[in-house]
């Protein structure tokens, strides 16, 4: 994944002062997460249809993958 430079809030973190949250960027093929925190510091990088398909397993009320 080249640079990244578009950073946002994810919708999915809480409300407050916005120093407790994930941030996240995307590119076409990848989608890339941090920690607000420490931008700095180790940023994970997963293939878009990987990270779409954890999203959809976090969201689902029982933990079950969706199907391929």
């Amino acid at each position: 994944m080249s640079p990244v430079e578009n950073w946002r809030k994810s919708s999915h973190s809480g409300p407050g002062d916005g120093n407790e949250c994930v941030e996240i960027a995307t590119s076409a093929t990848h989608v890339a997460v941090r920690d607000s925190k420490a931008p700095a510091r180790a940023t994970l990088t997963f293939p878009r249809a990987a990270f779409t398909r954890f999203l959809a397993t976090v969201e689902d009320p029982e933990g079950n993958p969706p199907p391929r």
